[in-house]
């Protein structure tokens, strides 16, 4: 249960952050958390096909959230553009 609520903190940070850092501003605390967790594992994968590995800890899995998030939503924003 701690590291499921650890997850769902993480993933709310980093998608708050990630909002504000690309300008899109927050997304609500749900929406934060979406775009935080699938962040987190988007951000996982490309670390690991980079062969980028961070030490394990609380920090390192935010910046990995944080990153993913950025990325999830430039591609969001990619997509939107383009319809």
């Amino acid at each position: 249960m701690k590291e499921t609520s650890l997850f769902l903190l993480i993933g709310a940070v980093a998608g708050w952050l990630a909002g504000q850092l690309m300008k899109k501003g927050g997304f609500g605390a749900l929406g934060n958390i979406v775009v935080g967790c699938m962040g987190a594992v988007l951000g996982g994968f490309l670390f690991d096909l980079l062969g980028v590995s961070l030490k394990g800890g609380f920090a390192a899995s935010l910046i990995t959230a944080l990153v993913g998030a950025i990325v999830l939503l430039f591609l969001i924003g990619l997509i939107k553009k383009e319809q």
